[in-house]
Order: C-alpha cells, then sequence, then structure tokens
C-alpha cells in the first residue's frame, strides 16, 4: 500500500509558475513509476506527466511539454510537479499516482494508487 499527498496547488496569474509535490508513504517509493494527471470541471481524467522509478525517463502530454518538468527525490520520497507559462486551460485538480514500475504510462489504469488532488487555478 501507497499513501500519497499532493500540496502546492493554489490560484495564479497566466505565465506564473507553480510547484506542486507529492508526498509518498508505505511501501518502497522507488518501486514505483509515478505520474501527475489533471481533472477540470466536466472533463475526463488526463495524463499531464510520468517519470520512471530511477528518474531517468519522462514521458509529457503534448498540452504542457516545454512548460512542466517533472523530477523524483527517492531519498526523500517525493514526486514534483515543477509547472511554468501556466495558462487558463492548466485550471483543474491535479493527481498525484504510483504505478507499475515497468511502465511510463499515460493511462489511468496503469496506476495503483492515487492522491485525494490539489487545485490550481490559473487567472487570465
Amino acid at each position: 500500500q501507497v499513501q500519497l499527498v499532493e500540496s502546492g496547488g493554489g490560484l495564479v496569474q497566466a505565465g506564473d509558475s507553480l510547484r506542486l509535490s507529492c508526498a509518498a508513504s508505505g511501501r518502497t517509493f522507488s518501486s514505483y513509476a509515478m505520474g501527475w494527471f489533471r481533472q477540470a470541471p466536466g472533463k475526463e481524467r488526463e495524463f499531464v506527466a510520468a517519470i520512471s522509478w530511477s528518474g531517468g525517463s519522462t514521458r509529457y502530454a503534448d498540452s504542457v511539454k516545454g512548460r512542466f518538468t517533472i523530477s523524483r527525490d527517492n531519498a526523500k520520497n517525493t514526486v514534483y510537479l515543477h509547472m511554468n507559462s501556466l495558462k487558463p486551460e492548466d485550471t483543474a485538480v491535479y493527481y498525484c499516482a504510483a504505478g507499475d514500475s515497468r511502465f511510463i504510462a499515460t493511462s489511468t489504469f496503469r496506476y495503483d494508487y492515487w492522491g485525494q488532488g490539489t487545485q490550481v487555478t490559473v487567472s487570465s
């Protein structure tokens, strides 16, 4: 079992930056690939970014590529999402998730554990 707690969300203006954190507890954090997803009101949960267990490989949604960076610190059991040049369309609840270390997956089905989410609101 893995428990995930996100933090760092808030209300910002377009063009600002935020860093989200996801702290993990429970089973060995470095055993899992980690992902960030987001869900806007009335929309499906969508993939944002993912990182391998070692941090050596990453994947990004096209909509955030070049603006967001995912990273992890296995010594601190934490995964981060650095978000730059934020846009109003980035407004959503952001969730971190832990999944099978064999995949850097974009599908929610590949992830077994989820946090409760943190709200990011970007005003224009």
